[in-house]
Formats: C-alpha cells, structure tokens, sequence
C-alpha cells in the first residue's frame, strides 16, 4: 500500500509537468556549476588574505601623492570588495570580476601620475597596487572566455614592470627586481588560469558523460516501452478484437448481431484505452459543455494551461456519457501530440454542437512542421488506437489535415436518430 501511495504522488506531481521536448532535464552544467561555486569561494578568499595585506600597504605608503590615494583606494578596493560578495554569494560573478579587471588597469594606468615625485629604493618593498596583479588575473580568470584569460595573464604583470619603469624613469638599478617581480607573477598568474581551464575542463567533461548516459538510457528505457506496448497491441489484438470479428462472422440471428456489434465496440473502447485499461464508462446523459471542461481539465494535468472555445447550441441535446469520455480522452491525446511533436505551437480547441442535426464537432489544431500519417508505424497507439478507434468505437468519425502549416484533428459525433 505504501508503494502504491507513493507511486501516486509521483504519478500526479509528473501531470503537472508539461511534457514537451523543451522540458529534459538540464544534465550538462551540474558538475561545472559546483566546480565555478568553488572557485569562487576560492577567489574569495584569496582576494580577502591579498587585499587585507594591500589595506596594510596603504597605511605605510608614501609613494603616491596624497590628492591621487583617495581616488585610487576607491577604484581598486570597491570593485575588489564587490568581487569578493560576488563570489561568496555566487551571484553576478562574472560582471564583478570584469569590472575589476578592467579598473586595475585603469589604476596602473594612472599610477605614474598619481607616483610622480617619488623616490622608492631599488630592492625595496613594492607599492600596495602591486599586491593587486594577480588578482586581477584571478578575476579574468572568473569573467572572461580562455584566450582573453591568457592574454590578461601575460598583459598585467607586463603592464605592471612598465608602469613601475615609468615611475622610476627606467632607472636601471630597478631592472633585476622588476624582472623578478614580473615574472614570479607570470608564474602565479599561469598557475591559477591552468588550474581554472582543468578544473573547468574535468566538470565539463564529466557533465557530458553524465548526459550521454542518461540519454542512453532514456533511448534503451523507450525502447523497452515500445516493445512492451507491442506486445500489448499483439494481446489486445488476439484477445478481443479476433474474438469480436470471430462473434460478427458467426453472427446469424438479429440478437447475435447486436451482442457482436457490443463486443466489437467493446475491443475497439479497450485498444484505444490500452494505456489506462479503463473501459467504456456510464451512459448516463452529460451536458456537452461538460466535454470541453474535461478537456480543460485533462490538459492542465499534462501540464498545459488550455482554454477551450465553445459554440453550444442551446437547444443541443445532451450526449451519453461513454461518448463524453470517449471524445474527451480523444480530444486530450490529441493535445499531448500537438505538445509533444510540434511543442505547442498555435495549440486551440474548440468545442461546437448543433441541434439541427444533433451533432457534436471537436478541433484540435496547432501551428507544427505536421507530419505524415502514412509514415506513422501501425502499432503506434497514439493517433490510431487513442483517437481514431476510441472515436469509432463510439460510432464517430475522426479527419486528421496536416501539412507545414499545422495539423488539424476534428471528432465528428452525432446522435443515432438524427
């Protein structure tokens, strides 16, 4: 029992589900969402011990003139601290890191004119900004495509010895310790790109194998359905549809005729209703209003949000409720193939009914790429066994138009004594 109970929760929690082949679950990115989550934590925190020690820097500095430290304090540090809320929150990662990378280059630009006068001493300690290279490698590593992080990594720390050259009117007595700065930047900087593209290299890879198991299954899982479902026709087949052909050819008297034609309506109800295994329901009188409301209602559990147009004649008679299932479940299967083949493009319904002759009229139609019935495999329940037999085992008519402008399936009923 607690099997069964569970079985339907899952059964009515897939109904609300629309089951269009836009709704496959997103397999690829898991693995690399993870992978970027902790990149980011990592930046974060990389970026906090480094600007920490740089916020330490700018106390002792005396290099910059004191009119330029406020300006450049403001353009490295708040694009620094957005980028590390960013990364800890895993939101907007991608726009904070751009923003700044972009702005270190703009401070370094400016560092020259905001140093002008200064004396550092070869050998010395670098200024604060110098603290920033590598996270400005660090942050094209989170925003910007692979080549443009390998040309920041080469660019910056290269950037940088120029800019500092500059400062000290390429006095030679600085080229040993530029050059060691510069490249044990390089190095780092090389590193954490390498790193980014492995690590982002392996999540992705293993996202697609993820994927490319999952659909194989899906495919062996169809397979096995359909030839489950073949096997169900071959049944449905032997069992009652060759019994009821076998009851018509011996039928002799008017009463043998009539137990033939119910059990022929019988077999066509229960191979159009192989799916569910229902029968073919009360024939107690239903308001063909009642028809469009199931539809409605059978179409939400698929999923799809449908208004149903209606053009009741007042004076139409009601209709027995076998047939009022019958058209409904016919309507509804035609609905879930407009869904599934054309994704529910231009998808109406539309029920009418007139009294004079009493007659019902369903219209499924939709604004797909069509499709060719002649092409449609014969044990395929869909089209033949849930509409066009369930429909004719009713005493109905179904008339299936369908080209590169859309598909059109009209139900046809009308009362016997009309």
């Amino acid at each position: 029992m607690a099997i069964d109970s569970e079985r339907a929760v899952l059964d009515e929690a897939w109904g609300h589900i629309s089951q269009t082949r836009d709704t496959s679950v997103g397999l690829g990115s898991f693995t690399r969402q993870r992978i970027e989550r902790i990149i980011g934590y990592a930046a974060a925190l990389g970026s906090t011990i480094l600007g920490g020690q740089a916020v330490a820097g700018v106390f002792g500095s005396v290099e910059e003139q004191p009119e330029w430290k406020l300006p450049l304090l403001l353009l490295t540090f708040l694009p620094l601290a957005a980028m590390i809320a960013a990364c800890m929150f895993g939101r907007f990662v991608r726009t904070a890191a751009g923003v700044f990378a972009v702005a270190y280059v703009v401070a370094l630009i400016l560092w020259p004119l905001a140093s002008t006068g200064s004396a550092p001493e070869p050998g010395g300690n670098p200024p604060w900004i110098y603290l920033f290279v590598n996270i400005s490698t660090l942050a094209a590593v989170l925003a910007f495509p692979l080549a443009l992080q390998l040309a920041w990594t080469i660019a910056i720390p290269l950037l940088w010895g120029l800019v500092r050259l500059i400062q000290v009117d390429f006095d030679s007595a600085f080229t040993v310790y530029l050059a060691l700065d510069v490249s044990f930047t390089l190095m780092l900087g090389g590193v954490l790109m390498a790193l980014g593209w492995v690590f982002r290299s392996l999540a992705s890879n293993v996202d697609g194998t993820r994927a490319r198991a999952v659909d194989a299954y899906a495919d062996a899982a169809a397979s096995a359905a359909s030839e489950q479902e073949r096997f169900a026709v071959a049944a449905l087949m032997h069992d009652s549809v060759l019994a009821a052909l076998i009851a018509v050819e011996r039928a002799a008297t008017p009463r043998e005729r009539t137990l033939a034609a119910a059990m022929s309506r019988e077999a066509l109800t229960r191979l159009a209703n192989a799916e569910q295994d229902s029968g073919e329901g009360s024939d107690a009188p239903r308001p063909i209003d009642s028809v469009a409301d199931d539809i409605e209602r059978e179409a939400g559990e698929l999923g799809v949000q449908l208004s149903v147009a209606r053009s009741i004649a007042p004076a139409a008679p009601p209709i027995p409720g076998r047939v009022a299932r019958a058209l409904a479940l016919a309507a509804t299967q035609g609905v879930a193939n407009a869904v599934q083949h054309a994704g529910g493009r231009g998808l109406s319904v539309s029920v009418s009914a007139t009294d004079t002759p009493a007659v019902v009229r369903i219209a499924v139609r939709d604004t797909g790429a069509g499709f060719d019935f002649s092409a449609v495999p014969d044990d395929r329940l869909g089209i033949r066994a849930s509409i066009i037999a369930r429909v004719a085992a009713i005493g109905g008519s179904t008339d299936i138009v369908s080209d590169t402008a859309g598909t059109t399936i009209t139900l046809e009923w009308g009362h016997p004594e009309q």
